[in-house]
């Protein structure tokens, strides 16, 4: 009896008889005409598109499209960008057709903010071409999108290739995505670059981010508390507008005069070390963004408030994308969750900036135990040990320094504006509360930080809830929610819920914060309730003494932290009792005050 090899050999023989080679072909022209099937060979081999850059001959007519952040952000970004002298738009803030245009040319599988982000450029596009009657070569020619990328475990890391494809797909091929690294930047070829990425950039940049955040802050403490509905929104549009125009008149620091035009001659380099120290010293003491921002805040303290109300204060986590933008892309959570009464702390994007430098700074810890093991030191062997600490603390130095000027300059942004907002959180407590329940070195999305916020914000007593936002199935913060249930569970009288957001499921998703939001609302007025009895006085005595007060109905008003006192009416109660047992008032000062008033 024959073998298997003998009968695949017979098999192989019989294949490679011209006749049967010719029946073969002849099937497979039939059924690629029939069905569609191509049998040609395919090049597995990847290779990236070949992506035109944008130069700086091509500044003028050229307009940088970017996107993504809140609109207080975007608009003060925009506002910087034209100071540099750039063609600059914001992408609309992205809406369910965004959305449905995302699905629709992108891949099957993505996240949410990746069908969100690419279906709004796709949408812009389209409005450019069939609104504005501009062409497809037209809009190549005039316009490019720069957006953020990176590498790691999530589906982020895809962004670049889900934009290409969903441009192809939508008749834009070539269209020009630039993309900027959170590890590496701009990715352009050898050329002279349109985008010049020099410190005037990176610090105003920065600086309109961090702005951003304290405005976004302040205005949702004001919001929360305002006597007249929309009042905030109002003035903050004024204030903001204001702001901008001040960035796009700020004059770049640099060196002047004749010592400017001797070092010019000599193209050492010294004039741009001494640019550089000029504009690094300006960062540090000039009150450039300071004074706008102490003219925002005396325009934002003109807003009267009542704080004397039982306001769950709900902190607001989770992926970046999704706790930090506004609209459909979160299911228009932060306006939802003030509509419904609460006191909404936002995520800034400060906190992702610093915890990049902590990433940093732990790498450069990890980096020197792993040298010291690959090179297998003898206690003889000073040199070299010398060589591998001097390697680690400049790093770590370097890290240090950069965290503490980062910080600095966010609290001189912070104070200007009146110093009621939040400081960045410390990145080491941070680690040290997170690190038994989610290792501190497993990255990814927001790493160990969702779980330590989660418990930060609730020990430390400054929220009554925390709400986690996240893309459905965001793998980094599912991860997460699987370490929030020891959490939890450690920590008995903790309200966390986590949203999974998608472009559909708005009424379930509001649904289930209005049930955890019932437990924080009745938390919340149990405490207030308990606060008001503490003090002495009734809740008619403290109102009296609140109107009769202008001052303590100021937004920019300090009110004091209280260990146990997370509610912010708690907390302005308490100090209020405290005011009037100072001033010799006693019980019963708004009957007094009517009976005084009616004679």
């Amino acid at each position: 009896m024959a073998t298997t090899t003998e009968h695949r050999t017979e098999l192989l023989n019989v294949i490679q008889q011209p006749a049967v080679q010719q029946l073969l072909d002849e099937k497979k022209q039939a059924l690629s005409k029939e069905e569609g099937v191509s049998f040609q060979s395919v090049n597995l081999q990847f290779q990236r598109p070949v992506e035109h850059d944008f130069t700086a001959d091509q500044r003028e007519r050229t307009t940088l499209l970017f996107g993504g952040f809140t609109f207080r952000h975007e608009y003060l970004i925009k506002c910087h960008f034209e100071n540099l002298g750039y063609n600059t738009d914001v992408l609309p803030t992205p809406n369910t057709d965004a959305f449905q245009a995302g699905k629709e040319y992108g891949n099957n599988g993505q996240c949410n903010p990746t069908y969100f982000t690419v279906g709004n450029l796709v949408q812009y596009l389209e409005h450019l071409r069939d609104d504005k009657g501009m062409s497809v070569e037209e809009i190549k020619d005039r316009y490019f999108f720069i957006t953020a990328g990176a590498c790691g475990p999530c589906r982020f890391g895809m962004y670049e290739a889900e934009y290409r494809l969903a441009l192809r797909n939508a008749g834009f091929d070539g269209f020009r995505v630039l993309l900027f690294q959170q590890k590496g930047g701009l990715k352009q070829a050898d050329v002279e670059a349109g985008l010049n990425l020099n410190p005037d950039f990176f610090m105003g940049l920065v600086n309109c981010i961090n702005m951003g955040d304290l405005l976004n802050e302040f205005s949702n403490q004001v919001r929360a508390f305002e006597v007249k509905p929309g009042e905030t929104d109002e003035v903050l549009a004024q204030a903001l507008e204001f702001l901008g125009r001040a960035i796009q008149q700020k004059e770049p620091a640099e060196i002047q005069g004749r010592l400017r035009e001797i070092l010019e001659q000599r193209e050492s380099g010294a004039l741009d070390t001494l640019d550089l120290l000029a504009k690094f010293v300006d960062q540090l003491t000039s009150v450039d963004y300071v004074a706008p921002l102490e003219e925002v805040a005396r325009r934002m303290n003109e807003v009267e408030l009542d704080r004397l109300q039982p306001k769950p204060v709900v902190k607001v986590t989770g992926e970046f994308w999704a706790q930090t933008t506004e609209g459909d892309g979160n299911f228009n959570m932060f306006r939802f969750l003030q509509a419904e009464g609460a006191e909404i702390i936002t995520e800034p994007i400060a906190t992702w900036l610093t915890y990049l430098l902590w990433q940093e700074k732990i790498k450069a810890a990890d980096r020197r135990q792993i040298d010291e093991a690959e090179t297998d030191l003898k206690w003889w062997q000073i040199g070299k040990r010398v060589s591998l600490e001097s390697t680690y603390f400049k790093k770590r130095a370097a890290m240090f320094v950069a965290d503490k000027i980062y910080r600095r300059e966010y609290d001189r942004l912070r104070n200007a504006l009146g110093g009621t907002t939040h400081e960045i959180v410390d990145m080491f407590e941070m680690e040290r509360l997170a690190h038994e329940f989610y290792h501190t070195r497993s990255e990814g999305g927001e790493g160990h930080l969702e779980v330590a916020k989660n418990i930060y914000y609730t020990v430390k007593g400054i929220a009554h809830m925390v709400l986690s936002l996240k893309p459905f199935g965001c793998m980094p913060s599912t991860q997460s929610d699987g370490a929030q249930s020891a959490v939890i569970n450690h920590f008995k009288d903790m309200i966390y819920l986590p949203i999974e957001t998608s472009g559909e499921g708005e009424i379930n998703a509001h649904s289930r914060v209005q049930m955890a939001l019932g437990e924080a609302k009745a938390k919340a007025k149990t405490e207030f309730k308990a606060i008001v009895e503490q003090t002495g006085y009734s809740l008619e005595d403290l109102r009296a003494y609140q109107r009769a007060t202008p001052e303590v109905q100021k937004p920019l008003y300090h009110i004091p932290h209280y260990e146990g006192v997370v509610g912010t009416g708690a907390r302005f109660a308490k100090h209020l009792g405290e005011r009037m047992k100072a001033e010799g008032i006693q019980p019963g000062y708004a009957q007094a005050n009517t009976a005084a008033a009616a004679e």
